[in-house]
């Protein structure tokens, strides 16, 4: 029978996190499992490549920050770049929603953040529709980011530490004896370890139940549109998030003419589907002519455009850490923010193996434990 210490179930962004800060803390026996041909298949491959500290709760905001400076600092080229985002208000509440997040953003030492006027937004992007706009905030260290050349950061540097990526090797159940995990099933035979660790995105909550664990994770399609303007865009364009819809863009990477837009359909049922809707362009077309016109006059690239899955949490907060059965963790239910929260996901799991609890920052509020325990957390900015 094949062993390995730490099996790792999912060869994603977020898998090889863990992989990555397992072996830099000495643990060179992982083994990470990847059910496709190649990595970044699945959700990986699929995200928008955005990145900010812009949310409402402080574990999103202290995990935004330590992944920021992850980015800006590390010795790998990750495409990090902070170009901003911006978010706008058409009413009131939602301006006050923004104002009370910015102030804990900045208590929480994200310095720049800011509430915006109007005028200010329209110096920002001139060519939006402002004419319903009451103000926003303004993040400038929030940017973009390549999920490609994060996975394969983590991916060398894990490699290079001792770690294996096999790559397709379906995980098919966990075994537990004595509740403990004692090994894993694949088509290939059965893999005895002494710690599983699942990172399996939206696949996550049928390789848990197999262990008797209920994972509250479901998969719902996520849709982009990508389309090209027949002039250069604005230059230094940010993300941009209009709060009354959801409806948001940004460049494309590396272009100077192509945008990606989207937004959360709410009508978008739960499913595994990741085939591109073409009903979907005319929905996030009508969006864009009237918060962004010139949006309007782009040409949709239908090759480019695509369809992933967000691995949703009750709470669409991240599930951290581990449960009752012994050696089984989680980094699951990131709800589309999987990829920027990976340095610190990575990390936060090899302190929680390793040392028992995460002490860089504490995590414990993602513990599956808080949904049996009727302690969600609560984040408006959903995107």
């Amino acid at each position: 029978m094949q062993k390995a210490e730490i099996v790792i179930i999912g060869g994603g962004v977020v898998g090889a996190s863990v992989a990555y800060h397992l072996t830099e803390r000495g643990c060179h026996d992982v083994l990470v499992l990847e059910r496709e041909s190649s990595l970044g298949l699945g959700s990986t491959g699929k995200a928008t490549g955005g990145v900010r500290a812009q949310f409402e709760t402080d574990i999103n905001i202290n995990l935004s920050l330590y992944s920021l400076d992850f980015f800006n600092d590390w010795e790998h080229d990750c495409g990090y770049d902070p170009r901003g985002y911006l978010f706008l208000a058409t009413d009131d509440k939602q301006l006050s929603y923004l104002q009370t997040t910015s102030l804990r953003q900045r208590e929480l030492g994200y310095n720049g953040v800011s509430t915006v006027t109007t005028d200010d937004i329209r110096r920002l992007v001139p060519q939006l529709n402002c004419d319903d706009i009451v103000g926003g905030t303004w993040g400038p260290r929030d940017g973009f980011i390549d999920p490609l050349a994060i996975l394969d950061g983590f991916v060398t540097r894990a490699e290079a530490r001792g770690a294996r990526f096999e790559r397709t090797r379906e995980v098919s159940s966990i075994k537990v004896s004595n509740g403990k995990a004692v090994s894993v099933t694949t088509a290939n035979g059965e893999i005895a370890c002494d710690a599983v660790v699942l990172c399996a995105g939206a696949w996550a909550s049928d390789l848990a139940a197999t262990a008797g664990i209920d994972l509250p994770v479901t998969p719902q399609r996520r849709q982009i549109v990508w389309a090209k303007s027949s002039e250069v865009l604005p230059a230094n364009l940010p993300m941009v998030i209009d709060m009354s819809n959801g409806f948001h863009f940004r460049p494309a990477k590396n272009s100077v003419d192509e945008v990606l837009f989207a937004y959360a359909d709410q009508s978008e049922p739960t499913s595994f589907c990741t085939e591109f809707d073409d009903s979907f362009i005319e929905k996030v077309y009508d969006k864009a002519r009237h918060r962004a016109p010139f949006l309007a006059e782009t040409t949709v690239v239908r090759e480019k455009c695509r369809a992933g899955l967000y691995e949703n949490s009750p709470d669409h907060h991240s599930i951290l850490g581990g449960c009752e059965v012994g050696g089984l963790y989680f980094a699951n239910g990131f709800s589309g923010h999987g990829v920027m929260h990976s340095p610190a996901t990575g990390r936060a799991l090899a302190e929680i193996i390793l040392d028992g609890e995460a002490s860089f920052l504490d995590v414990s509020s993602l513990s599956i434990d808080r949904f049996a325990k009727g302690e969600l957390l609560h984040e408006t900015a959903f995107i």
